[in-house]
């Protein structure tokens, strides 16, 4: 008995040692110098400030900019706090602010069809990204609100719209953070925006 106990307590001291130290640095490390810029969260700076991180989405809710996919991640984008709304597609809760976010969408593009995207989260509740269908669904407001013909708000997105990767995984997406930093490049917002 005392010798399983001793053989117990090594083994669980060797496992940590390996698993939960060597491992872990060995990984970081290998991610540090292979795939530096994602193993640090692809941090986006603008003018020497981190202003986000092209992998964890932001809110967006002045009409001058793209918006991003609704997060249910605590108060919204909080990557502490990951999760999606767990309201099932039957649930009268879900279905109401659906059916209350496509009215007001459909306000502001009338006769458009609005883009699933656009009134419902992903299961994170942190998707940086929207469809192209999405982003375009918003040109009219951001031409308007920008002062811009909305052929240069299209071309934009068409330079930010990211195929599926290695062309048959996922569907082809725009990052929100990445296009309004283009937007405010081509188009900086005036002060009563």
């Amino acid at each position: 008995m005392k010798k399983n106990l001793i053989t117990a307590i090594l083994m669980t001291i060797a496992t940590t040692i390996l698993l939960g130290i060597i491992y872990p640095l060995v990984v970081t490390g290998l991610a540090q110098v292979i795939f530096p810029k994602k193993a640090n969260g692809e941090l986006i700076e603008a003018n020497g400030k981190l202003i986000g991180s092209r992998l964890i989405g932001q809110g967006f809710s002045s009409p001058a900019y793209f918006h991003s996919r609704l997060s249910s991640a605590g108060n919204g984008y909080d990557a502490a706090n990951s999760n999606a709304s767990f309201l099932g597609p039957t649930n009268h809760q879900l279905i109401d602010r659906v059916k209350s976010d496509v009215a007001t969408l459909q306000a502001e593009n009338p006769g458009t069809p609005v883009p699933i995207d656009l009134v419902t989260s992903s299961a994170s509740g942190l998707d940086p990204d929207i469809t192209p269908a999405a982003a375009e669904f918003q040109v009219p407001r951001i031409s308007k609100q920008r002062g811009i013909s909305q052929d240069q708000v299209r071309e934009l997105i068409r330079q930010h719209t990211e195929p599926r990767q290695f062309g048959f995984l996922g569907e082809s997406r725009v990052n929100v953070l990445e296009l309004n930093l283009a937007l405010d490049t081509i188009a900086p917002k005036s002060a009563g925006q």
